[in-house]
């Protein structure tokens, strides 16, 4: 699911936030945990086979820091995808903000068949809203499959 609405205005630029989701068939505990610890993150945050996370730190309290090191497995390039938490409610919500200002918003909802995790972000300029929606699925897809292959 997607989806994109104009909703601030920033430096006289339209900021655009984009909505993925995923319904994840497992139970909460097990997805919160999945979804904060770095062992397990180094697992799923990839959005394709020829990228994976080679670590994570991760300081979840109202504050804390996170950050992850994704790199092409050829070698090739990589980036650190770092940021702030500024809001933290165990098994519902996850709030920051990342290095570059943009804001994130992780909601945990219980419901019938599993947990629903939906992502809430700022859009960036540098690639377009589909390919940064495709990405930022496929990721939460792999997440998805992760913990339900544990569960």
């Amino acid at each position: 699911m997607v989806v994109l609405s104009a909703t601030q205005k920033q430096k006289g630029n339209i900021l655009m936030k984009i909505t993925v989701e995923t319904l994840v068939k497992a139970p909460l505990p097990a997805v919160w945990h999945a979804w904060n610890n770095p062992d397990d993150i180094v697992q799923w945050n990839a959005a394709s086979a020829d990228w994976h996370t080679t670590g994570s730190k991760v300081d979840l309290r109202e504050g804390g820091s996170f950050s992850a090191r994704m790199e092409a497995k050829d070698g090739s390039m990589g980036f650190d995808f770092e940021g702030t938490y500024t809001r933290v409610e165990p098994q519902r919500v996850i709030e920051f903000v990342m290095e570059d200002k943009r804001a994130v918003t992780i909601e945990f909802t219980q419901e019938s068949g599993g947990v629903r995790v939906r992502e809430t972000f700022d859009a960036e300029d540098t690639f377009t809203a589909e390919q940064q929606r495709q990405g930022w699925q496929a990721i939460l897809d792999n997440f998805a499959r992760h913990v339900e292959s544990r569960a």
